[in-house]
Order: C-alpha cells, then sequence, then structure tokens
C-alpha cells in the first residue's frame, strides 16, 4: 500500500459537492494537508490538520466551503468541498510533514505525496 493514497475525484456541476479521501501514515508530530495545481497555475496550498490535535488551517479561497478532517483510527484524512466552483478545478494532491515545517509551501521536496485525483467543476 502506498504511504499516501488520494481518491474521490471527480466531476461535479458548479455549486456541488465533492469528498476527497487519503489514506495517510499519520504520525503524532506529522501535518497532513491538500494542495492543488489548477490548469496554467502553479501548486497551491488548500488546506491542512495537525494528526494529534486536529488543528486546521485554510486558505482564504476555500474559507467556509471546504473542511478539513481525520480520522485516526483509520488513518484517513478528507477534504469536504462545497460550494465548488471553476476556479476549485485543478489536481488535488495529499502532503504529510513534520509539523516544523512551513504548513503552506506547496514545495514537492517537502513531505510525502500522493499522485493526485483529478477535480473538475464545469456545467
Amino acid at each position: 500500500q502506498a504511504r499516501l493514497e488520494e481518491s474521490g475525484g471527480g466531476l461535479v456541476q458548479p455549486g456541488g459537492s465533492l469528498r476527497l479521501s487519503c489514506a495517510s501514515s499519520g504520525r503524532t508530530n506529522w501535518r497532513v494537508g491538500w494542495f492543488r495545481k489548477p490548469p496554467q497555475k502553479e501548486r497551491e496550498f488548500v488546506a491542512s490538520i495537525t494528526w494529534n490535535m486536529g488543528t486546521t488551517t485554510y486558505a482564504d479561497s476555500v474559507k467556509g466551503r471546504f473542511t478539513i478532517s481525520r480520522d485516526r483510527a483509520q488513518n484517513m484524512v478528507y477534504l469536504q468541498m462545497d460550494n465548488l466552483n471553476s476556479e476549485d478545478t485543478g489536481i488535488y494532491y495529499c502532503n504529510s510533514r513534520s509539523t516544523v515545517l512551513s504548513t503552506t509551501d506547496p514545495s514537492t521536496t517537502l513531505g510525502f505525496w500522493g499522485q493526485g485525483t483529478q477535480v473538475s467543476v464545469s456545467s
């Protein structure tokens, strides 16, 4: 089994919802998060949650619409996405990293990454 495995991507209409899942080997001092790469744009931070206390961080662009959560017993991290719009289209990547590292740095050299799952918002 891969260290990080994303699932749940797909095609949805504007205003619709989608839930992404990430199978992660979480640890107490790790932070698991989601990053995305929109078409023709650089990879950007979306949301993260600390494994132990569940402290969340969100990009301004998704606040109030996305909710990140984790199930430590199941080693799963979820990203509930509501009120989706075209700007949310992109490849979503799950990432895990030490809590001493930057929360929002999208560099691929930081931590461990999944293969990505495509999210497309279109009518």
